[in-house]
């Protein structure tokens, strides 16, 4: 097959401050063919997003390059349309106003315009509703709008940015049979389609293609090919291998990412709660010290970016490991799930205080500052070097959560101030 679209060598990044980039993207190599479907999966901070704004020609890539066909994208291109999670169409406009608007974007006559809008919207399921409004639609009504505007322009690749994430179960399972009912009865004049997608049963019943990236910064873990037959039976063996196959590799920990300090780059704490934490190793120790993380997410209602962040931590903390696919508890993680209350503040303080350095920082701060307390700004201020604004307020809380928890320090929310209520050797 011919290769439609190419990223070459892509790097992305940030000014930050102190004349400092924070790096979002790194080596990103990626071809996609006429006639696949390409997923991009990922935790929360991989960079995908990013990528398909490249990918697209919404934003220029730091370093590297974008070809299609084999010419350097060099903006955005008329040939590309894209999808949204927040559906992205105009409350003030009627669902075939909605649909026209790209097309007369690119000089489209009136009439034509109008003519190929009617039959996208009748191609989509939604004719009838050609003159009702966004808030006279559901959920899936509104999504099927934004598709039907992308695919009214014929567009040659269509992107979609977690485009059934905002639906209830029911009607994101029923809008993914839709569109590849369109795909492969070849209604669609699209030759190739990039999606992200938090969702791996969903990347694997649409894709032919799984590109399994990882954060801080982004880049691509692995190319993983899906040769099943459409349409894809979820409950087969080789759907749920494959299903298994790209968790093992989602958890599997990235030898080239620092666990401590080093190189200048700080270690990233991922975003979950202690009480989250907490009940995830309770519930691994009852189901006896080591699950199938796809088992164990299929059994809490959660996806992707929902497990991730708990079994992250535990591992961070030395409470688990993560090993093809599954999570088991270290010796310190059984004795943490069995412990009281009390002892498990103990033992949490602990394996804080040995293995997160922001919160080994914020100890070593309070405890040589003469009033022992410190404004949240200092230490926003310093992670701010190597995070986004956002991200570092982030990454200040889950420490401050985390080692309010462990009673290593306080904090006072009406002063913004982290303090010592006693001197921690």
């Amino acid at each position: 097959m011919a290769i439609i679209l190419e990223a070459k060598n892509i790097f992305k990044s940030y000014p930050m401050g102190s004349g400092k980039n924070l790096s979002v993207l790194e080596d990103i190599n990626l071809q996609v063919e006429e006639g696949e479907i390409v997923s991009l999966l990922g935790p929360t901070g991989a960079g995908k997003s990013s990528l398909l704004r490249i990918l697209s020609g919404l934003a220029k890539p730091s370093e590297g390059a974008v070809l299609y066909h084999g010419v350097p994208l060099e903006k955005s291109n008329p040939n590309i349309a894209m999808v949204f999670q927040n559906f992205a169409i105009f409350p003030w406009l009627t669902v075939l106003e909605n649909v026209e608007v790209g097309l007369k974007a690119k000089g489209v006559p009136n009439n034509t315009a109008r003519d190929k809008s009617i039959k996208t919207i009748d191609l989509v399921g939604l004719d009838g509703f050609e003159e009702a409004y966004p808030r006279e639609l559901s959920g899936g009504m509104k999504q099927r709008v934004g598709l039907a505007r992308a695919l009214a322009v014929e567009p040659e690749i269509l992107f979609m940015d977690e485009p059934f994430s905002a639906l209830d179960v029911l009607t994101a399972d029923n809008l993914r049979n839709e569109v590849m009912d369109l795909w492969l009865g070849k209604k669609m004049p699209i030759k190739s389609i990039i999606l992200i997608t938090h969702n791996i049963e969903e990347a694997v019943f649409l894709s032919d293609r799984a590109v399994v990236m990882r954060h801080n910064p982004g880049r691509i873990r692995a190319d993983v090919q899906i040769i099943l037959p459409h349409l894809r039976d979820k409950d087969s063996k080789e759907f749920k291998y494959l299903i298994d196959e790209i968790y093992a590799i989602l958890t599997r920990p990235a030898k080239e990412v620092p666990f401590l300090l080093r190189k200048e780059r700080f270690q990233f704490l991922p975003h979950a709660k202690i009480g989250a934490i907490s009940g995830l190793l309770e519930l691994v120790h009852d189901m006896g010290g080591k699950v199938d993380i796809p088992v164990l997410a299929s059994d809490l209602s959660m996806e992707v970016d929902d497990i991730f962040p708990l079994t992250e931590a535990a591992v961070f903390l030395g409470f688990a490991e993560i090993k093809q696919g599954d999570i088991l508890l270290t010796e310190q993680g059984k004795v943490f799930a069995e412990a009281d209350p009390l002892k498990k503040k103990e033992i949490f303080r602990e394996t804080a205080l040995s293995n997160i350095q922001l919160i080994k920082q914020i100890v070593q701060v309070l405890s040589t500052s003469t009033k022992h307390r410190m404004s949240e700004d200092f230490f926003i201020e310093i992670l701010q070097n190597y995070f986004t604004e956002e991200e570092g307020w982030n990454q200040l809380e889950t420490a401050i959560d985390w080692g309010r928890y462990a009673e290593l320090f306080a904090y006072d929310l009406d002063t913004g101030e982290i303090y010592l209520e006693e001197i921690v050797s």
